[in-house]
């Protein structure tokens, strides 16, 4: 039982160490987006999906409570 813990344990610090190192990579991107203007061409992108999401649910809420009130 030992040997899986300290498995695990490797594992979830590689993981870890991958992305403080992962995180210095975005921050340069984000500032050669932000310098380009890019930026909010993504944070657009990100809130159309988002919300499309968000319609999506309402939608299936909406049609999964009309169809328990039939079933009612």
């Amino acid at each position: 039982m030992s040997k899986i813990k300290s498995f695990l344990l490797f594992v979830c610090l590689t993981f870890i160490s991958s992305f403080s190192y992962a995180q210095q990579d975005k921050i340069e991107m984000a500032d050669s987006l932000r310098e380009s203007g890019k930026i909010y061409v993504v944070v657009v992108v990100l809130l159309i999906v988002l919300l499309g999401l968000i319609a999506l649910l309402i939608n299936i809420d909406r049609k999964l409570s009309k169809l328990e009130k039939q079933v009612k």
